[in-house]
């Protein structure tokens, strides 16, 4: 560990704080399963992930309980009659698509060091510089000092471990949302594409859980798995940030097709891309609209492709009122 450039700064109680301090979510062994090395477990997360989550939402699907009814986007009638592929079909393409995937994570993915075999406090101290400019540059030498001596290590502490990790989640997320939307909406508008490759995905003009990666196995592989792959690798992620990335998009994908509004589903109160917003785009009249997945909708509004219920209801009252204009 090389402390030369935070000595300015930081004293033994401080570097005694960035030695003993780590947040709640971190793990300090060298893997968080001790039967499967991180690398695996980032394979695996998000299989299980979409597996787990879908179960739950079947559940609710055959539950018939009487108080789901006002949180269903469709009825159960309406997924038998208006779908074009039977569910065993949509199980199976899912599963190519799970161990398409995971082959080509083992390929992909690199075996890095996890938990204590990673020099935090070395990374740390390696911020202390650009901190101690950005400091000193905005409060002056007499006053930005003081700051550093007295909440150096704090400031280096929560800047390590709380806001570059959150930064390079949220990269990540922007990366996997503009590389789905172009791919998606290239999908749509060439013809071609649509009719070899993802007209298989419409199918489900109803959607339900585990029908959310029902794809042709090679739109699978460019757009959620290579995505996926691509936002990893330019977010710098870490083996378990991408973990973390890769089962959160993977829940919010299988929350996207789940056939539910509930109110109480933190996936759909955190952005307004959810399995209403989804559910438009796989109706007829929303087929060009609506692109973006699987987090947030800004490129739909940026670029003018956004269709809300109220844009529907617009739409379907302009024959109306053509006609009583006419009249």
């Amino acid at each position: 560990m090389n402390t030369t450039t935070a000595a300015t700064f930081l004293g033994a109680d401080q570097l005694n704080y960035l030695s003993s301090q780590v947040p709640f979510y971190y793990t300090r062994d060298s893997a968080l399963l001790n039967w499967s090395p991180d690398h695996y477990t980032a394979l695996a997360a998000p299989v299980i992930a979409y597996w787990a989550f879908s179960l739950f939402f079947h559940i609710l699907d055959v539950s018939e309980w009487k108080w789901l009814d006002k949180y269903r986007i469709h009825t159960s009638a309406e997924v038998e009659s208006r779908n074009l592929v039977t569910r065993t079909q949509v199980v199976w393409a899912v599963l190519l698509q799970h161990a398409i995937q995971t082959g080509l994570g083992l390929w992909w993915i690199e075996v890095a060091p996890s938990g204590d075999q990673v020099d935090h406090v070395g990374n740390m101290l390696g911020l202390a510089p650009y901190l101690s400019s950005v400091i000193l540059g905005v409060f002056g030498e007499k006053f930005g000092s003081q700051i550093l001596a007295d909440k150096g290590a704090h400031a280096l502490y929560t800047i390590y471990w709380w806001a570059i990790p959150t930064a390079k989640i949220l990269l990540g997320t922007f990366i996997i949302d503009t590389w789905q939307y172009v791919l998606h909406r290239a999908a749509h508008t060439n013809s071609f594409l649509y009719r070899k490759m993802h007209s298989h995905h419409h199918r489900l003009y109803v959607p339900y859980a585990y029908g959310a990666l029902y794809n042709h196995p090679l739109e699978g592989l460019f757009i959620d798995t290579l995505g996926a792959f691509i936002a990893e690798k330019i977010g710098h992620l870490s083996t378990r940030e991408a973990m973390f990335l890769f089962a959160l998009a993977t829940l919010k994908t299988v929350d996207d097709h789940c056939g539910y509004s509930l109110p109480w589903d933190p996936f759909q109160w955190f952005t307004a891309n959810n399995a209403d917003y989804h559910d438009i785009h796989h109706q007829a009249i929303g087929m060009k609209s609506n692109f973006s997945q699987p987090f947030f909708v800004h490129w739909d509004v940026l670029l003018g492709t956004r269709m809300t219920r109220k844009d529907i209801e617009a739409r379907r009252n302009k024959p109306k009122e053509k006609q009583l204009k006419g009249e």
